[in-house]
């Protein structure tokens, strides 16, 4: 294969290596044996790892641990161009490996926040516990993602940012799934759709204080 003289190199393209996969599994095993991840966030990090091809596929698994560690240089500073995003745009938000699937708070509480990957299906499930989801930070690994939500005589807490279109669609019986973000999103940016069930429960989805909607009140 020959590349193109007008396409510049991505080093985070380059191959990862069983060292590289290595040190990867040795971040993630200390973090799951000092609680920062659960057992089942750490098997799916780990499927993931031997998965991944590239160091740019990589990266993600430890954005939000201690010991995290830029795998790939980043390629030179290019002109923007008319037909590129330039930094800061929502589209750069869009691309990366997912780092989780479920988050699971059974008597118990769970929480995604941070740099992590939202893959194109996410589980949120609070049972008489609660579930923290922070999406500010976060990457989509599909432009279009969704989200499901189940609270049963527990709550989930779901902040998204401004520049993120928000469709929520649950339902509440005997409690409240709210949305209170209304948030219209930029026209090229990601589009979360939030949906599910509160059941003697509460689902909020809201943006980040002191922002749009609560400096309205």
């Amino acid at each position: 294969m020959t590349a193109h003289a007008d396409q510049p190199n991505d080093p985070g393209q380059l191959r990862a290596s069983d060292d590289d996969r290595n040190a990867v599994a040795r971040i993630l095993q200390t973090a799951s044996d000092e609680g920062r991840i659960t057992p089942v966030e750490l098997q799916e990090r780990l499927d993931t790892l031997y998965r991944t091809k590239t160091l740019r596929e990589l990266e993600p698994l430890t954005w939000d641990l201690p010991g995290h560690r830029e795998l790939a240089p980043r390629p030179a500073a290019t002109p923007v161009s008319l037909n590129k995003p330039t930094a800061g745009s929502t589209t750069e938000r869009i691309g990366g490996t997912p780092t989780s699937s479920v988050a699971i708070g059974i008597m118990s509480g769970a929480t995604r926040a941070g740099a992590w990957v939202v893959p194109a299906q996410f589980s949120a499930v609070a049972v008489m516990g609660g579930v923290d989801i922070d999406l500010t930070k976060a990457r989509f690994a599909e432009r279009q993602v969704t989200i499901t939500a189940l609270a049963i005589m527990g709550g989930i807490d779901i902040v998204v940012p401004e520049d993120v279109t928000v469709v929520v669609n649950g339902v509440g019986l005997m409690g409240s799934f709210e949305d209170n973000a209304r948030t219209p999103g930029t026209v090229d940016g990601p589009v979360v759709r939030i949906n599910g069930l509160a059941l003697m429960g509460g689902v909020d989805v809201h943006l980040p204080k002191g922002t749009r909607t609560e400096r309205n009140g």
